[in-house]
C-alpha cells in the first residue's frame, strides 16, 4: 500500500515473529508487566515509549505476548489513558509546530502544503476515531484551540 500523500510504497524494516510465546529467558509474570506498564503509564508516558522502556530497560520484548493484551487495552482496564490517542496528538503538535514556522516564514509555500497535508490527516483520523468511540462525537479540530493546547 502507498503513502497517504506520497509515491513512496511503505516501509521496510523488521517484522514481528509470527507466532506469539514468551521466551523462556523472560523473568516477569504477566501481573507484573502489567503493573510496570501502569506505573510507566501513571508517569505521563505515551504507550509506545512505556513499550519502549519495558523493552529496553526491563527486557520484555512483547507485553502482548507475555499478557495477551495491548499497552493501549492494559491502559484503557486500568483507566490511565489519556484524552485523546497518541497519533493523533502528535499529530496536531505538528501542525502547530508547522504554524509557528510559518509565522516567522510566510513565503514559505512547502510549509503550507504540509499543514494542508497534516490537517486532512487530522481530520481522517479524526473521523476514524468518532467512529470506533475512540473520542467524543463532539471533538472538533479547531486551529486556535489547538495552539494554546499544546504551548
Amino acid at each position: 500500500m502507498a503513502k497517504m500523500h506520497s509515491r513512496a510504497k511503505g516501509q521496510s524494516g523488521s517484522k514481528k515473529p509470527l507466532v506469539l510465546k514468551v521466551p523462556s529467558w523472560v523473568r516477569y509474570k504477566a501481573k507484573e508487566v502489567e503493573m510496570l506498564a501502569v506505573k510507566l503509564a501513571k508517569e505521563d508516558h505515551a504507550p509506545s515509549v512505556v513499550g519502549a522502556m519495558l523493552r529496553d530497560s526491563y527486557g520484555i520484548p512483547s507485553v502482548k505476548a507475555i499478557t495477551g493484551k495491548t499497552i493501549k487495552q492494559l491502559l484503557k482496564e486500568k483507566k490511565v489513558n489519556k484524552e485523546l490517542p497518541e497519533d493523533l496528538q502528535s499529530l496536531l503538535k505538528r501542525a502547530v509546530t508547522i504554524k509557528k514556522h510559518m509565522e516567522k516564514n510566510k513565503k514559505d509555500m512547502t510549509a503550507v502544503r504540509g499543514l494542508r497535508l497534516t490537517e486532512s490527516k487530522i481530520l481522517r483520523l479524526a473521523k476514524y476515531y468518532k467512529r470506533t468511540g475512540e473520542i467524543p462525537a463532539t471533538w472538533q479540530y479547531k486551529p486556535e484551540e489547538i495552539k494554546m493546547m499544546a504551548e
